[in-house]
């Protein structure tokens, strides 16, 4: 018997213009949570994609149990006992969560589907590991987050051995990715064996055994976690050192930029509304995070403000100027870029070029147009000096289409369009959402530097690490209200837990200092 339950050995994979995996060798022992780290674009995901199928590899074998095995499919991995959790997730958007978890493995008696015996199965699985969806909801009405836990319960499902973790915790808060940890903890006992797909330091040093580094497309050594730190890690993976900390000015605020008065925004998913009575102001000069826990209201917040949905009542001024009956173009118009939350639904159009997609939002205007043309070369010039400001790695270049770009460098487009733009209001919601630590401390640099310029940032995040470095002002909302405000440097990630999850609240003090705020 093989030591290994999965060997991939000497993999290579290459696409139109780019090796994405050149000569790679993964080992994964039985019952061990192995880590895959590398920058944006090293090719882990690649390497995971052609173990579960979805690839074939172009050089290399695959063994399992010591057996050389072919994965035509995802398919023949299943009958492996392999599954993944994907990044971009593999989800119908009109079907229900229950539909989605089961298709492709569905239970039949007599020619009918067995729902009730599916429903109850994932029920009994969302309840042991505290995934909590409902079953009935359809996925197009779900947060980010909820899809992510339907991704993980589809893989329990199907009772896989060999689980493939492609960035799970993108989209988790921190008590969720703390469950999850302990989840796949529990499942090493239980003698199942885990590839964990990950940027984040401090969860490969939390739950891995071993971790593999991938460097643009290489293979750069595996390591037992015991015997090296974070800062061996982030070395080997960017092969420089990378700062762990934001360094930044002391607040220097100006005008009232973004003003939101009373803002109410129903749900789509019950009858109480979203987003309750939020009031608060955004200066120039000053980094505003909005921190809550997925689901409480941030979502439908910022798609109102954005334009991307209707609001019941209250107003939202820029400057000003009343923005809440105004387009999506229009809001862009008046100064407010927007870093969304879904960077495929809302932020490119994935089979557009990428630069396409990096002008989107300036199309229109004289720099980009001429007597009604498009300026070709002039969009070209803009997308070669963004691609290198931006460190955006596509294997084509400017003409490379976006769909097949990696999930990070996907964000970095979207990152480096807007803030490029220039406008006095960023709205930036999980800006570094599945961005390698490099990345991170280079995108918390060029909003630092968009807050120093004197424009107003508003940051929506998940990450209180984020939450804690970069923001000068944090505000927690919980069941769609505005429940404390806090100063970074006076205050806890402890404590800012405890207000997230509905612990504690301040709703007189909060309400006292917004309406002093809005009297200024």
């Amino acid at each position: 018997m093989s030591e290994y339950i999965i060997e991939m050995r000497n993999i290579t994979k290459v696409f139109p213009g780019i090796k994405a995996n050149d000569n790679i060798t993964l080992q994964l022992k039985k019952g061990e949570i192995h880590a895959l780290l590398g920058e944006n674009g090293a090719g882990k995901s690649t390497l995971m994609s052609v173990l579960f199928g979805l690839y074939q590899p172009d050089e290399g074998k695959i063994f399992k149990d010591g057996k050389e095995v072919k994965i035509n499919n995802p398919n023949d991995a299943n009958a492996l006992k392999i599954g993944m959790v994907h990044q971009h997730f593999k989800l119908v958007e009109v079907f229900t969560v229950l539909e989605n978890i089961i298709l492709g493995a569905e239970d039949t008696n007599m020619g009918l589907l067995e729902k009730n015996r599916a429903r109850k199965k994932v029920l009994m699985l969302s309840q042991k590991y505290g995934l909590n969806v409902n079953p009935n909801a359809l996925v197009e009405d779900i947060s980010v987050g909820m899809q992510q836990r339907v991704e993980i319960l589809k893989m329990l499902y199907r009772n896989n051995d060999i689980l493939i973790f492609d960035e799970p915790t993108a989209v988790l808060t921190p008590q969720e990715i703390d469950d999850l940890m302990e989840i796949m903890r529990g499942f090493a006992r239980e003698g199942k064996s885990i590839l964990f797909i990950t940027h984040k330091l401090n969860e490969i040093m939390a739950v891995a055994d071993r971790c593999t580094v991938l460097r643009k497309g290489k293979y750069m050594g595996t390591v037992d976690i015991k015997d090296v730190t974070k800062e061996d890690l982030s070395q080997m993976m960017v092969g420089r050192q990378v700062s762990f900390t934001v360094d930044k000015m002391d607040i220097q605020t100006g005008k009232t930029v973004l003003e939101v008065k009373n803002l109410t925004v129903p749900s789509k998913l019950h009858k109480n509304n979203a987003v309750k009575n939020v009031s608060f102001t955004v200066r120039e000069g000053e980094i505003v995070c909005i921190a809550g826990i997925e689901g409480n209201g941030q979502t439908e917040f910022v798609q109102a403000l954005t334009g991307l949905e209707k609001i019941k009542s209250g107003s939202i001024k820029l400057y000003g100027k009343e923005l809440t009956k105004l387009s999506i173009r229009q809001r862009a118009k008046s100064g407010m870029a927007h870093i969304p939350e879904d960077r495929h639904k809302h932020g490119l159009v994935l089979d557009y070029t990428l630069e396409q997609n990096l002008v989107l939002q300036r199309y229109w205007t004289n720099e980009f147009k001429k007597a009604g043309f498009i300026r070709s070369k002039a969009i070209r010039k803009h997308a070669v000096r963004l691609i290198e400001q931006f460190d955006i790695r596509s294997g084509q270049g400017p003409i490379t289409i976006s769909r097949s770009m990696s999930g990070g460098n996907q964000q970095k487009a979207i990152v480096g369009r807007e803030i490029d733009r220039s406008e006095p209001l960023v709205v930036a919601v999980q800006p570094t959402r599945g961005l390698d630590v490099g990345a991170i401390e280079f995108i918390h640099q060029e909003l630092v530097k968009t807050r120093d310029s004197g424009k107003a940032v508003l940051l929506v995040s998940l990450e209180l690490d984020e939450v804690m470095n970069l923001s000068d002002r944090i505000l927690v909302m919980y069941e769609g209200k505005i429940v404390g405000e806090f100063d970074p440097k006076k205050t806890t990630v402890q404590e800012l837990g405890l207000y997230m999850a509905g612990g504690k609240r301040t709703n007189e003090q909060t309400n006292e200092q917004t309406k002093a705020s809005l009297a200024k």
